[in-house]
């Protein structure tokens, strides 16, 4: 669950954002102090960072297209098929290791 700290930077970035101007550390940090929140001072340079280069309102607008969503049940449904495989080549492994040894012996 996000803290308020991370919440309040989510929408100080959001608000940058939405009035077209760029989103760095120093403008999310003048937000929050403006807005009387209280945070830790590391959360804005994370989050100045992690959207740095990004278009927010492109990556907002583009959340349950159509496109995206083929692609994001393809990887989920590759992995899983992945883990079977592997699984059982891990039980054949273990069979192999386990010829010629009986308790009963």
């Amino acid at each position: 669950m996000a803290t308020s700290s991370e919440l309040a930077c989510v929408y100080a970035a959001l608000i940058l954002a939405d009035d077209d101007v760029e989103v760095t550390d120093e403008k999310i940090t003048t937000l929050l102090k403006t807005a009387g929140v209280e945070f830790e001072p590391y959360w804005p340079g994370l989050f100045a960072k992690a959207l740095a280069g990004k278009d927010i309102k492109d990556m907002l607008s583009n959340v349950g297209s159509a496109s995206a969503a083929p692609a994001a049940a393809a990887a989920p449904a590759a992995a899983a098929e992945e883990k079977k495989e592997e699984k059982k080549e891990e039980s054949e492994d273990e069979d192999e290791d386990m010829d010629g040894f009986s308790l009963f012996d």
